[in-house]
């Protein structure tokens, strides 16, 4: 299991969130939901069970069905997933330049 990110320190490490910080950290690609388990480390039955409300809050859209296959991608026009990543983002940038201050402070 992964260390603790920033993203999840700030909001909580839920299942919901290990999906959210997946899907925006990769938000120019589109993912099965294999994918989405493996890479957000949350358990099949888990991510079963949360992603019907992903769909229903237009949170993720279908970019393209391979077979049997969905991909599913962050939906960039919702306007909650908009803040989501914003506050994503800001947390970084955030801790980038306290570590850009530390750096030279210590130069």
């Amino acid at each position: 299991m992964k260390e603790k990110t920033l993203f999840r320190s700030f909001v909580g490490d839920y299942p919901t969130t290990r999906i959210l910080e997946f899907l925006i950290e990769g938000r120019a690609f589109d993912y099965t939901l294999t994918d989405i388990s493996e890479g957000s480390e949350v358990s099949w039955r888990t991510l079963n069970r949360i992603w019907p409300n992903f769909i229903k809050n237009k949170i993720v859209i279908i970019t393209r069905t391979i077979g049997r296959i969905n991909l599913y991608k962050l939906n960039h026009e919702n306007p909650a997933v908009k803040k989501l990543i914003e506050l994503f983002d800001s947390i970084l940038m955030s801790d980038l330049k306290n570590i850009i201050t530390k750096n030279k402070a210590a130069c």
